[in-house]
């Protein structure tokens, strides 16, 4: 019997999905940073030799120019694990509103090798969301005329809370916008014209190939319950991305992207925690009120490939402090090749680059985040491998600091990165079905490969610069995720 057999519906309701992992995850902890800063900061001291070079001075500059990325991450951890802390059980959060309507929007390019993940997707929503949003429906959001379109309306079928929202070929918005952007602002501008623009409606956007699961229903609820009671409610929140093991095609892009639930454990846990979004924020598990969204829109126009990032920018523009972070996860999948990784980085720094230097938005709403796209696309030299090389074809064989306080910076920024490769690894472990602990095997190979997964992660941003400085004709593409 085939998966799509298995998950037919009994009744007009599909079956249920596998329960992933935990209900919650377990918060993440700062020991890790604190025992690789001891580490990285006793052998530094030990090799310091006093003396320095060009590269020296160079180097003093290019690895101490993350640390505010390091200082912000930190304090989201701590921010993170005060948060989980609150709600570590699903049985501590009272009662969830049964009120509010959910409009869950996913977009999807409608191939063939898409699919598979997009079906997974639904029925985890069909199955776990209705508990708490009775009150819900789903927009699957395709083109016109795409490969799979049968397939989806098949699917579409199985439940009554799904529906198909078909983009006509023909529909253009006013700025030009095209790509995912252009799919958000048609179903954007349909709920208008349906009357779904109101503060109890809440529109929360998914990709294709991200599920929910209970932790996910529950931590929504709670938000928005929260929302009713406050003097001063949030307008949006998002979660934790999470690469569960069983969706990994590929074991070394898996431990790759390990780096991804980290971040949403530190970097966005303290700004979008912190009311505003300046990092930006990612596709997946973004919960907005449906009459903020109508006010903001998806028409950034013809150069939008990371309208996420916009979307926060603006957000933050008029609605500071408005924001907030909740810890419950959603399930996606990394991509299938290195090829497809790097793909996938080139089209976010090639976004992110682009919006850092976008005059339409005011200098200090993007201040933070042309930081943070500046120590990406400086990621090879700031890598350890990267430097060695140099100083090898150069025959310079002193690194030193110009200074040894330097040294402090310096081995701060290595403890947090590998404290996210740590920590991340441990998330997406307890959001893994079936063996959730963690091997041995796997975190030797996570530590020695860091620094290959980091050059990776610099050669996409570079990559991506390069396309904007060069002035290539912009692309979406879609990576396929196989199940």
């Amino acid at each position: 019997m085939t998966r799509a057999e298995l998950d037919r519906p009994v009744g007009g309701r599909p079956r249920p999905a596998r329960t992933p992992g935990r209900v919650f995850a377990k918060r993440p902890s700062p020991l890790p940073f604190f025992v690789a800063l001891a580490i990285a900061l006793g052998v530094s001291l030990r090799v310091f030799d006093g003396r320095t070079s060009v590269l020296g001075w160079v180097f003093t500059f290019i690895w101490s120019l993350p640390v505010i990325s390091t200082l912000v991450g930190l304090y989201g951890m701590f921010a993170a694990r005060r948060h989980m802390g609150k709600n570590c059980d699903i049985t501590s959060g009272g009662e969830v509103s049964f009120y509010d309507k959910l409009i869950v929007i996913v977009p999807t390019i409608g191939r063939h090798d898409t699919y598979p993940a997009l079906e997974r997707s639904i029925i985890s929503y069909c199955t776990h969301l209705p508990v708490y949003f009775p009150h819900l429906r789903i927009d699957v959001i395709t083109e016109e005329g795409c490969e799979a379109i049968a397939r989806i309306h098949d699917l579409a079928e199985r439940s009554p809370l799904v529906r198909i929202v078909v983009v006509p070929k023909h529909y253009q918005t006013r700025a030009g916008t095209r790509f995912k952007a252009r799919a958000n602002h048609y179903s954007h501008e349909l709920r208008i014209v349906e009357g779904d623009v109101r503060d109890d409606i809440w529109v929360l956007h998914m990709d294709d190939d991200t599920a929910v699961g209970p932790d996910t229903a529950l931590s929504i609820g709670r938000f928005i319950t929260e929302q009713r009671r406050s003097r001063e409610p949030k307008h949006l929140a998002q979660g934790v991305l999470t690469y569960p093991r069983e969706n990994a095609a590929n074991w070394f892009t898996w431990l790759a992207d390990s780096v991804r639930p980290a971040d949403d454990l530190s970097r966005f846990a303290a700004l979008t925690g912190g009311g505003t979004p300046l990092s930006g924020l990612h596709g997946e598990l973004l919960l907005i009120r449906s009459s903020i969204e109508a006010q903001i829109g998806w028409d950034f126009g013809p150069k939008a490939i990371t309208e996420d990032a916009q979307l926060a920018l603006m957000f933050c523009q008029r609605y500071p402090g408005r924001s907030d972070w909740i810890e419950g996860r959603c399930y996606g999948a990394s991509p299938a090749t290195v090829r497809d990784f790097l793909k996938q980085r080139e089209r976010w720094a090639w976004g992110l680059v682009g919006l850092s230097l976008n005059r339409s938005i005011p200098l200090r709403k993007r201040l933070f985040l042309g930081y943070c796209v500046s120590n990406w696309v400086l990621g090879p030299l700031q890598n350890i491998l990267f430097v060695l090389l140099i100083a090898f074809i150069l025959r310079i064989f002193s690194l030193s600091p110009a200074t040894p306080y330097v040294l402090v910076l310096w081995t701060m920024n290595m403890a947090f990165a590998i404290w996210m490769y740590w920590e991340g690894y441990k998330a997406n472990i307890a959001a893994s079905s079936g063996g959730r602990r963690r091997k041995v095997l796997e975190l030797f190979c996570l530590i020695i490969f860091i620094p290959i997964f980091s050059l990776l992660e610099g050669f996409g941003g570079i990559r991506g610069f390069y396309r904007l400085v060069t002035r290539k004709e912009n692309q979406f593409v879609v990576i396929a995720k196989p199940v």
